[in-house]
């Protein structure tokens, strides 16, 4: 009995994963109805942003926020939430960089509900002209990734469950942003912003509590990506995500210097130095372990974002203060207390329980669904509240 218990509860975890890659009928109503209005409503097409604020867009004066997301609900959220805690924030000015499929949809949120303060562009991926070398660039990317993935997907059966948890970790491969062409982009964020020097990066399933202005006068002491790496670390410190846990350390093409219980740094909140970027080759090293990964058979680390950003970033990475995100909220296990979560500046809904499904834990989706309802008070154009409630009805 104990072992059909077990059995359950791992079948259980599977389905869980698979429930993450489904789109709720309102999100994707509400992006119909966008697109509805984009094609009808003058105002829905206006300019983003005003030729008044063009300026804006590459002046290093300004605070950057870059955004790579499909998601127009989550990104209204990381935005109203950025704007609403911001103690200027005039300054900031948000780049979203989103699909073909969701640039009317984003594109006429944006534009019939403008914030009063920061500046915000919305960009699709059809709309750059890359060279043809980043172009060739970015097909092989998303190619080995797909493989990896699939790799990992079609040897995880059921039976797999019934014995230990080594087959846990390729759950992952499950996971809508193990595929997702927005979230591997991040990689390219110097061609996409060629004018830019520094940003900050959010993910889209981040929530802002906190002015988060000082983080573009942090010194990065030389390195390129400031990120928290020892996020409120106890007596069991990052459990889950270690470097041996997304690295495979039996295979000698893995560096035998790296420390396997370093805690991996995080993703969802970071500060970039784009010109820093620029001198280094950290984009050509992640190419290259793409490669690698696809000639050792996929057998280099665990399916996932973060496992070759880790080493292509190596030596790269500055720590800050752990005060500034708490990740892992999209888990059901997560070790953050009620006054962590209130002292953190950026609260991370990684992993595949996001806040806008309903399989995300009530306490956690409470979090994102009050800053859902203030981001509503920071928007000023009934055209905007009628599409948004005509979905909610």
């Amino acid at each position: 009995m104990e072992q059909k218990v077990q059995s359950a509860k791992k079948r259980e975890l599977m389905y869980w994963y698979l429930a993450s890659r489904g789109v709720p009928k309102s999100l994707h109503c509400l992006c119909l109805k966008l697109a509805e209005e984009y094609a009808v409503n003058a105002i829905a097409r206006s300019c983003l942003p005003p030729p008044e604020h063009v300026s804006r867009l590459a002046d290093t004066s300004f605070n950057h926020i870059v955004l790579l997301t499909d998601n127009v609900l989550a990104a209204s959220v990381v935005i109203s939430s950025t704007v609403e805690n911001a103690a200027n924030p005039e300054k900031l000015v948000f780049h979203i960089v989103t699909d073909k499929k969701t640039y009317s949809p984003m594109h006429a949120w944006f534009a019939t509900n403008r914030l009063k303060s920061a500046v915000v562009e919305v960009k699709g991926l059809h709309q750059y002209d890359w060279s043809q070398e980043v172009n060739v660039g970015v097909k092989q990317m998303l190619e080995i990734h797909h493989l990896i993935c699939s790799h990992y997907y079609n040897n995880l059966k059921e039976n797999d469950l019934e014995y230990g948890g080594e087959h846990q970790n390729f759950l992952e491969a499950l996971s809508p942003s193990c595929l997702s062409l927005m979230n591997h982009l991040r990689i390219y964020i110097p061609e996409l912003f060629p004018e830019l020097n520094k940003i900050v990066f959010l993910d889209d399933d981040v929530v802002v509590q906190h002015d988060i202005s000082s983080l573009w006068t942090l010194d990065l002491n030389g390195k390129i990506v400031g990120a928290v790496v020892d996020s409120w670390c106890g007596e069991n410190c990052c459990p889950g995500r270690k470097y041996k846990d997304y690295l495979n350390f039996s295979h000698p093409v893995i560096p035998s210097h790296l420390d396997q219980d370093r805690c991996a740094w995080l993703s969802g909140m970071n500060i970039f130095d784009l010109e820093a970027w620029r001198r280094s080759n950290i984009t050509t090293s992640y190419h290259k372990w793409l490669k690698l990964s696809l000639n050792s058979g996929f057998t280099l680390w665990q399916p996932g974002v973060l496992p070759p950003s880790l080493l292509a970033f190596q030596g790269h990475v500055h720590p800050i203060d752990p005060l500034w995100q708490v990740a892992g909220l999209g888990y059901r296990s997560s070790s953050a207390g009620g006054q962590i979560l209130e002292a953190a500046a950026v609260l991370h809904f990684n992993g595949p329980a996001k806040p806008w499904l309903e399989i995300g834990s009530p306490e956690v989706r409470s979090l994102f669904g009050t800053m859902k309802t203030s981001s509503n008070s920071v928007r000023n154009q009934s055209r905007g509240k009628k599409v948004l409630a005509s979905v909610s009805a």
